[in-house]
């Protein structure tokens, strides 16, 4: 009996060892984390897309006026592809595109963001990093110069998601977010349609003619390892009520990011979140199948009605998606290897 055992012993070892490189290895050298292989890893492409803001523009905009968006849009851009080419994160790269975005006051975010029906500006921003599945969002920001930030440090340094008002103006006191007084936001060109907004006794967004419509910022990003991110920040609606809370920082409505695509929203803020468009879209592509246009084409032709919303969304394969059903949408995008691309108009 012993010899038996002592012989089947060392039998029992080598064939536990060769199973383990027989079958093992394969699977430890060809699975990495999720489902990211390492050859994918290794093919792993860049690619970055950013919006503006959707609405009706009129195609007969001053060329002065136009290209003043343009350089915008480009610049914004190059950031982002600046930080991607060098090899750094996608979450670097949406937080830093959004702010330059959140500073311009050609876009309806940070220093251009349009007047509440009390004549104040409040901000609302969120981000979502897809390979942790972790988020962070602000909404009723008053002294934030750059929203986006603070939903950064929300996700990476806090155990909740979303802050609202003073709660997080409070929360914006214990970081280090630059703080500006409110009158840093009042921009003169908004202030006059916030006016006008006053004179119809209603939303700006309802004139037909509103070449401001629907006005946020928003980044989407694949960096070299696959990680995707979404990032939008957004100064709500004219004229809104006190305490009205948009889609931008609803988690899965104007802003989500999972292992296989990152998705940012503009538009309606209502009906961006009664179909809680951004997730739905994620999930079209996960339980269905379907390729990111596809999904991106079925959101926005199928479930959404015209005039609506727009959406920008990356894969983790790099491709890039960019629809809106409203007429117009600041636009811009880029990938490793394509071609860049900087509109407004379809």
């Amino acid at each position: 009996m012993f010899k038996r055992t002592f012989s089947f012993l060392p039998t029992l070892f080598l064939v536990t060892l060769f199973g383990f490189f027989t079958f093992g290895l394969p699977t430890v050298t060809a699975q990495m984390s999720g489902n990211t292989t390492m050859q994918e890893a290794h093919e792993q492409k860049w690619a970055i897309a950013l919006h503006g803001g959707a609405g009706y523009v009129s195609p007969d905009m001053p060329e002065e006026r136009k290209a003043r968006y343009m350089a915008a849009l480009d610049s914004a851009l190059a950031i982002g592809v600046d930080i991607l080419e060098q090899g750094g994160s996608s979450l670097d790269a949406v937080e830093q595109t959004v702010r330059f975005l959140e500073d311009n006051p050609l876009f309806n975010a940070g220093r251009g963001a349009v007047f509440t029906n009390e004549g104040k500006n409040e901000l609302d921003a969120a981000i979502m990093d897809g390979s942790q599945m972790n988020a962070g969002a602000a909404t009723g920001l008053t002294t934030v110069k750059h929203p986006i930030s603070l939903a950064r440090i929300i996700m990476e340094e806090s155990r909740h998601i979303l802050f609202a008002g003073d709660g997080a103006e409070q929360f914006a006191d214990q970081t280090t977010v630059e703080r500006v007084d409110p009158e840093y936001f009042k921009v003169p060109a908004r202030y006059e349609a916030w006016k006008r907004a006053n004179e119809h006794q209603g939303y700006l967004e309802s004139q037909p003619d509103n070449g401001w419509k629907m006005g946020t910022v928003g980044c989407v990003a694949v960096d070299k390892t696959g990680r995707l991110v979404a990032g939008t920040s957004t100064g709500g609606m004219t004229n809104k009520r006190y305490g009205r809370v948009g889609d931008v920082p609803i988690i899965g409505s104007g802003t989500y990011a999972d292992d296989q695509v990152a998705v940012s929203a503009t538009g309606w803020g209502e009906r961006i979140m009664l179909n809680v468009s951004a997730h739905r879209l994620a999930s079209h592509m996960r339980y269905t199948g379907a390729s990111l246009n596809e999904s991106m084409d079925y959101l926005v032709y199928e479930l959404l009605n015209e005039g609506e919303a727009g959406f920008i969304a990356v894969d983790r394969k790099g491709n890039i998606s960019m629809e809106t059903n409203t007429g117009s949408m600041f636009r811009a995008s880029q990938s490793e290897g394509g071609e860049k691309t900087v509109a407004i108009w379809k």
